[in-house]
């Protein structure tokens, strides 16, 4: 878990701390946004399932029981409009870089353990963390990134796991899992049933993403280089969102994307048990309550 959390990337031209929606950009592959906590995953998923062959056996690890959905993209390729489409659909959708975020307000407890390492200097007179300040020392301090990583991670990824779990409870089908660096970390790809690519043709993204910064073409050109290329990252998705026409070309091709996931039969009988139990402990306790009432 070297690398930089969500948000503290820094500009390689400016040196100032850029949002977390860039911060895939300028990530290079193998330098990972989340290392998964395998035990808590698999904790997750140690509950007898009934596969489509008729026998039991625990989902294990790899989480296909679960069915996660991972979706990525590039710089300006439109994962954002691919996810916009998806929330309308009404589909579960967890977004890490909010995460990133949250777990760093002032009630968490990532915050807490943030300003007792770093000190009150980094905060804002609101009392949140100041993002820039933070960048600055972690940037020049590799051992003070590290300690910061160990803060964040952890919490972040409970949260994803508070999140899938909820969803797995409610009864969805799928839960997508919108991770920038889905494709460069190659470490959490294993616990997706799916992967989904966000591509558009070289030539779009950098026209868009030199529109969308106000960028030269050698800055696009520089931030683009510095991610793993788009066609490498099509080459290891399962299914891949062409993103380079007009929005209703991707609407299009959204709505064909979810139609296929909520028609497969994966996590169905995942949810089938858990209904099954909940049921009936539901009805254990109105019987309960009925006998003590009487």
């Amino acid at each position: 878990m070297r690398a930089a959390p969500i948000g503290w990337e820094r500009d390689a031209a400016s040196h100032q701390p850029i949002g977390a929606r860039d911060t895939a950009a300028r990530l290079k592959p193998g330098r990972g946004l989340l290392k998964p906590n395998t035990r808590s995953v698999n904790r997750l998923c140690q509950a007898p399932v009934r596969v489509e062959d008729g026998s039991w056996r625990r989902a294990g690890c790899s989480m296909s029981t679960m069915f996660l959905v991972g979706l990525s993209g590039g710089i300006a390729s439109g994962k954002s409009t691919v996810v916009a489409v998806l929330r309308e659909l009404g589909c579960a959708v967890i977004d890490a870089d909010v995460i990133a975020r949250e777990v760093v307000q002032p009630h968490f407890k990532a915050y807490r353990q943030i300003v007792h390492y770093f000190g009150t200097e980094i905060l804002l007179e609101n009392g949140e963390i100041n993002r820039e300040a933070l960048g600055n020392i972690i940037f020049s301090h590799p051992e003070k990134r590290q300690l910061l990583n160990s803060v964040t991670h952890p919490e972040i990824q409970k949260e994803m796991l508070k999140q899938i779990w909820k969803y797995f409870v409610l009864g969805y089908r799928y839960v997508i899992l919108d991770i920038p660096l889905l494709f460069e970390t190659n470490r959490l790809t294993k616990f997706m049933k799916y992967t989904v690519l966000v591509y558009c043709d070289p030539p779009t993204q950098l026209s868009r993403l030199m529109k969308r910064n106000r960028l030269s073409q050698a800055e696009a050109e520089a931030r683009i280089a510095s991610q793993l290329p788009l066609d490498e990252k099509r080459k290891l998705a399962s299914h891949v969102i062409d993103n380079s026409g007009d929005r209703e070309s991707t609407r299009r091709q959204v709505l064909k994307l979810h139609a296929r996931l909520e028609d497969s039969l994966d996590f169905l009988w995942a949810r089938l048990v858990v209904g099954t139990v909940v049921a009936g402990l539901g009805g254990l306790v109105y019987l309960l309550l009925r006998r003590f009432i009487s």
